[in-house]
């Protein structure tokens, strides 16, 4: 199951990823998390684990899985049998397209998808215009 969602945003891909890096402060600019808080004090990249709360959902732990500084990082959670993985892209320079891709996979995917699909693509859109409105209120 795969969900996804796209935005411009007039700031540059410098700006956005200094936002999308900057985790633990997503909740102040997305009502789509009410928690997030770094598990450990490396510089965010491959490795990096994020405790994260969202309203209506349990805490999940992810696991940044790859990660290309300025452009691109892949989070991944994994629970209840099912695979979660978060993509955060951008492309573009000097006013950018964001891309956002949550796949996931696992044998209770169908279920998780008829209980929370609607929930799931609307947080990906609440992170979208957050994200956009934070990065070009300072652009």
């Amino acid at each position: 199951m795969t969900y996804h969602e796209s935005i411009r945003i007039e700031a540059t891909a410098e700006r956005v990823w200094e936002i999308l890096m900057d985790v633990e402060r997503w909740p102040t600019w997305t009502a789509s998390m009410s928690e997030v808080h770094r598990l450990d004090r490396e510089p965010f990249g491959v490795g990096s684990r994020v405790r994260v709360k969202q309203p209506r959902l349990p805490a999940t732990q992810w696991v940044v899985t790859e990660c290309e500084p300025g452009r691109s990082f892949t989070w991944t959670s994994r629970s209840g049998g099912v695979t979660t993985f978060a993509d955060h892209r951008i492309r573009g320079d000097e006013g950018v397209t964001v891309e956002l891709i949550l796949r996931q996979s696992g044998l209770l995917t169908p279920l998780i998808g008829l209980v929370a699909g609607n929930l799931t693509r609307r947080y990906l859109r609440m992170e979208a215009e957050g994200l956009k409105e934070r990065a070009e209120r300072d652009a």
